[in-house]
């Protein structure tokens, strides 16, 4: 009878790709999954120049906000865009206890180099430039690689979330190393902005997290155990 647990389900990995076509290619899979993400987004609120007159608090005081629907209407609503944090966790230990000849020689550096280059503009990428001087100035084969702007990159969190974002800021802590002095243990602190609009991978999370709200009305019975006032 073979040993472990043959119904033990798969667990998906998180991941950073980027998105289009790239020399060379960016994307590292997670090889932990954070063990939690920090979700924020901040909203401010102002009445009309109207009501400000008066001041904030006597604006709300007004009879006319009696009904909460006029002052909801009134609000003028400024909506930031969501950002995410969170650490990602490398370790080579696993990789050299089985003997990996790239891990052996450089640690983790290849998945931290490829981080790194994340937030590099790709104009600056020595083997983009390497290439398009190899096929010729006049070819625009490879001109795909360089831009003054870092690659735009797709956070990837299961099936439901598949976000293009902006990393903020990424501090990386190497807490040890190689008789080389190549790192084999690391924490990679990550902040991200959700870039919303109109593209197909924002409107895809955005779709699937409508559809988890609809089932949420599952729950609407428990709606009789809250006491509204009325």
């Amino acid at each position: 009878m073979p040993g472990g647990f043959s119904n033990k389900p798969k667990i998906l990995r998180g991941a950073f790709v980027e998105y289009g076509l790239s020399i060379p290619p960016l994307f590292v899979v997670f090889q932990f999954n954070p063990v939690q993400l920090t979700r924020n987004r901040t909203l401010t609120y102002r009445l009309g120049e109207e009501a400000q007159r008066a001041g904030p608090r006597k604006a709300h005081q007004n009879p006319i906000y009696k009904d909460l629907t006029k002052l909801r209407d009134d609000q003028i609503v400024t909506i930031q865009e969501e950002t995410i944090g969170f650490e990602i966790r490398l370790d080579a230990t696993d990789k050299l206890n089985e003997g990996d000849a790239i891990t052996e020689q450089f640690g983790i550096s290849p998945q931290l180099s490829t981080l790194e280059l994340m937030v590099h503009p790709k104009e600056e990428s020595l083997l983009g430039a390497a290439l398009s001087s190899l096929l010729g100035s006049s070819s625009n084969a490879f001109s795909f690689t360089k831009s003054p702007n870092p690659p735009m990159i797709l956070f990837i969190w299961g099936r439901k979330k598949v976000l293009p974002v902006n990393i903020n800021s990424m501090n990386i802590t190497e807490t040890e190393f190689s008789t080389d002095l190549n790192p084999i243990r690391a924490t990679v602190a990550v902040n991200l902005t959700v870039i919303e609009g109109q593209s197909l991978p924002y409107k895809y999370s955005k779709a699937m997290k409508e559809a988890m709200s609809v089932l949420n009305l599952a729950n609407i019975a428990s709606i009789t155990d809250v006491m509204i006032p009325g």
